[in-house]
């Protein structure tokens, strides 16, 4: 009957996200043709109603996946409750009020603007974009607070869903380490971001040491704030480009990385999967979570084609075409069978012992 209860619990919630994300949506939608009528290289395609329907029955899928990993014990149920519902009530009327200066910000193409007051030096040129209009794009400390608030809405409330399909890989990759101690096993987030991802693997790892880094020092003090909420030992957090790891060869045993590559250029992709590769131990896993694919989700070629749309995704285009799993073979990785979950796909790599 608990169980009952719990997942009936987890659906209300998850139906009650997903409706109000598309509410927020379809609202949003209607105020930008009526204010800021989209030029005519940004206007997307509608999406055909079987579409619309897939894309519902694949959400109901991951879901269902979700609850179930959590009833066999590959996470704790806790877990899918985890919602930050303070950042929710306090920054989402923030998030309202700065839709206009992100509608404004696309009409006019102005796809690198950044207040005077944000240092950009020292940051590689690709990442200095506003990534999905956000103003200041990852370098202020409002994206920072608007970020997971942004990202759920997006995915209908399930953006916490596929991350969490990191998990069960990472744990049955870790296996290979039966004999390390829980508290010397070393895992690594490589773009942490706010470190949402990073509480999931808390989540099945009390006792490992946890790494993040991400070269925004202002999504790092978000994922400080949120991480030392939980007990046991602080992850260590860094601010570094993924394309040099400040990390010695082979030091973690495992390594997850989420929603980063379509937002990389082609070079770069292959750079992080080269210093991932690097810095695990012979034996590691390395889970990669990131967008759907032209070649597994061709159903869905509609919604990708609109995405780099809708968000400035510079990259996103190359993404969908690109072959991360020849990439991971380059630099030495064996690979498993890519899976997808709604709109979200997932590699599972090892360095060989």
């Amino acid at each position: 009957m608990t169980d009952t209860l719990t997942k009936l619990a987890y659906q209300t919630v998850q139906q009650g996200k997903s409706a109000f994300g598309l509410a927020h949506k379809t609202l949003s939608a209607q105020m930008l043709s009526f204010f800021s009528p989209a030029p005519e290289d940004r206007q997307t395609d509608s999406l055909p109603v079987d579409v619309l329907a897939l894309i519902r029955q694949r959400l109901n899928i991951l879901l269902e996946t979700d609850w179930h990993d959590a009833e066999q014990g590959v996470y704790p149920a806790e877990l899918l409750f985890d919602n930050p519902w303070d950042d929710f009530f306090r920054f989402y009327p923030l998030l309202v009020m700065d839709m206009p200066a992100i509608w404004e910000r696309a009409k006019q193409k102005r796809h690198q603007d950044f207040d005077k007051a944000i240092n950009t030096e020292a940051y590689p040129s690709y990442y200095l974009q506003n990534f999905h209009h956000q103003t200041n794009g990852y370098l202020s400390d409002l994206s920072a607070n608007l970020y997971d608030l942004q990202v759920e809405i997006l995915f209908n409330g399930s953006a916490d869903a596929m991350r969490r399909r990191v998990l069960a890989p990472l744990k049955q990759g870790l296996a290979a380490f039966s004999t390390v101690l829980p508290s010397q096993l070393r895992v690594l987030d490589v773009a942490c971001g706010t470190g949402r991802t990073l509480r999931f693997v808390r989540g099945i790892l009390p006792q490992a040491s946890l790494y993040g880094t991400d070269l925004s020092p202002a999504y790092l003090r978000k994922a400080n704030h949120h991480l030392s909420q939980l007990p046991g030992e602080l992850p260590q957090l860094a601010q570094a480009n993924a394309e040099e790891l400040p990390y010695q060869d082979g030091y973690f045993h495992g390594i997850t990385c989420v929603f980063l590559f379509h937002e990389l250029p082609p070079a770069a992709r292959q750079a992080v999967i080269d210093q991932c590769f690097r810095v695990l131990k012979p034996g590691g896993t390395l889970v990669i979570c990131d967008s759907i694919q032209e070649s597994d989700s061709p159903e869905f070629a509609v919604t990708m084609r609109n995405f780099p749309k809708m968000f400035h995704e510079p990259y996103y285009r190359h993404y969908v075409t690109d072959d991360l799993v020849k990439r991971l073979e380059t630099s030495g990785f064996t690979v498993e069978p890519t899976v997808t979950h709604f709109m979200s796909k997932y590699w599972v790599a090892h360095k060989p012992v």
